[in-house]
């Protein structure tokens, strides 16, 4: 179902990934020779503190920005070898992205934010409908779906971010503190339907600085100062039910 070929199990592959910022008389050193592999269908929880490199990283893997040095492929194909058109379906149609602020469009009903990313890739009106309708259901807001944000609540504005996310049925989902402006009852429904896309099939990957969040994943990478501190399973992951 999902756009790219792919190859084996690996849905990318970092290796001596290096990004460096010139700011002024500054040289800022972001990340320092990070090589990650990370499968189809894992559950990647990315974790450090501030300026530890992980949302360069995250740029980086939604192909947002490039390495300084350092090679990314992505599904078997180089990120470096792709043209600006091609980077550009990618993060269309390839890559979900959930962000800490929803980023609605708050004239918009549900139906029309879920639906934007297909406008923007050219797909026709009957698919879109499907597509969105069907998104949306994944995250169970079918009965919201002529509502405005205004009208929703703070974790059914981030479900309907999922949905967006999903609408285009992408390789992976990069969720960056998706429930960072939650409270801690509506960040745990959030993570249930992270889970349950999880446990469909869906490559995940998770920003957080809350060791419950990253609980729910799989495996946990911890960034510090650019590099990689540790890589480790998680046991079961979904604070121990998944």
């Amino acid at each position: 179902m999902n756009n790219i070929e792919t190859s084996g199990s690996t849905a990318l592959s970092l290796r001596n990934v290096t990004k460096t910022y010139v700011m002024g008389a500054d040289t800022v050193h972001a990340l320092r020779g990070v090589s990650i592999d990370i499968d189809r269908n894992e559950y990647v929880a990315v974790m450090g503190p501030s300026g530890s490199g992980k949302s360069t990283l995250m740029h980086l893997i939604g192909c947002l920005d490039v390495p300084t040095s350092g090679t990314y492929s992505l599904e078997g194909r180089m990120v470096a070898e792709m043209s600006e058109s091609q980077l550009a379906e990618i993060r269309n149609r390839q890559i979900g992205f959930v962000f800490q602020t929803f980023n609605l469009i708050p004239r918009s009903n549900i139906f029309h934010n879920v639906e934007l990313p297909l406008v923007y890739g050219g797909v026709g009106k009957a698919e879109r409908r499907e597509r969105t309708e069907l998104a949306i259901k994944r995250v169970g807001l079918t009965d919201r779906m002529k509502h405005k944000p205004n009208e929703l609540s703070g974790g059914q504005r981030q479900r309907v971010a999922i949905a967006r996310a999903l609408v285009f049925d992408p390789s992976i989902i990069l969720a960056d503190e998706p429930t960072g402006n939650l409270d801690s009852k509506t960040g745990d429904e959030i993570m249930t339907v992270l889970d349950g896309l999880h446990d469909a099939g869906q490559t995940i990957i998770l920003v957080t600085h809350e060791d419950y969040i990253a609980r729910h994943a799989l495996r946990t990478v911890r960034l510090l100062d650019g590099s990689i501190e540790s890589d480790v399973k998680n046991g079961l992951g979904a604070g121990g039910n998944h």
